[in-house]
């Protein structure tokens, strides 16, 4: 019958808490009787994050788990698009590492996939914010604020939260807009979005509870900065025809 959904982990340097994460997903997976998979992508890590996922693995081996391992870091956008072009299952939910969205949410992104009812599902923290357990810290906060807002002004796009690490895909439908996408680090999600919206894919902006991990290695000012850069560049590939239907067919047929 084949894998209903792919859970995709990208991974940089994560030995610390990567193997609570992994047991954690396979655990649910195996308490639900779901189909699927879990794909943990090692961008490059210097320690030993892919041993210490390889270890989780063989605890639960009822549950299929690979991990894709390449030498260089690239971004969370590269290790994020590697899993999805990896993916066995109908659906593919990314995850981040920290599992600051408890993956017992899942079914709110993966079910109206299943349903037919939208092809890109995504959490979010700003529809309803009493569902946020742990918050950030006030500046990485209100910073978080300001990005999705300049978001909204300069793509367009009428959502709240596009950086939530959890996010779901109908492969079909999602997996072709890959060979077009450009950004590989954290402003991957907006190019995402923008994209899919772009080729008339249906989005929802989900709420989904969350809590902030103080071990993230995010950096409010040089990430920040980064991803404003980010945002300005797809909206120059946007206008310079890089995410179009005809190019995306040209790059197929070459």
């Amino acid at each position: 019958m084949g894998i209903d959904v792919s859970i995709v982990i990208p991974a940089f340097n994560e030995e610390e808490r990567i193997g609570a994460t992994v047991r954690e997903v396979l655990r649910y997976i195996a308490a639900t009787g779901r189909s699927a998979e879990v794909i943990v992508v090692d961008d490059g890590s210097s320690d030993g994050t892919a041993k210490v996922v390889e270890e989780a693995f063989g605890e639960l081996p009822e549950v299929p788990g690979r991990v894709i391992r390449y030498e260089k870091n690239r971004g969370k956008g590269y290790a994020v698009k590697t899993g999805l072009l990896a993916a066995e299952g109908r659906i593919a939910l990314f995850s981040d590492a920290d599992l600051s969205t408890p993956i017992e949410e899942m079914p709110k992104l993966i079910d109206p996939i299943k349903a037919g009812e939208f092809d890109v599902t995504f959490g979010s923290r700003a529809l309803d914010r009493s569902l946020i357990g742990t918050h950030q810290p006030w500046r990485r906060e209100q910073g978080g604020k300001v990005f999705n807002l300049v978001v909204r002004v300069m793509t367009g796009m009428p959502f709240w939260d596009t950086q939530c690490g959890f996010k779901a895909f109908n492969l079909a439908k999602f997996r072709p807009l890959l060979e077009v996408m450009q950004i590989e680090r954290f402003g991957f999600d907006v190019e995402f979005l923008y994209v899919a919206r772009l080729r008339g894919l249906r989005l929802k902006e989900i709420a989904v509870r969350w809590n902030n991990d103080d071990r993230s290695k995010v950096n409010v000012l040089r990430d920040s900065v980064r991803m404003f850069d980010e945002v300005r560049q797809i909206r120059r590939n946007a206008k310079n025809g890089l995410y179009d239907n005809d190019r995306s067919k040209l790059m197929a047929d070459s």
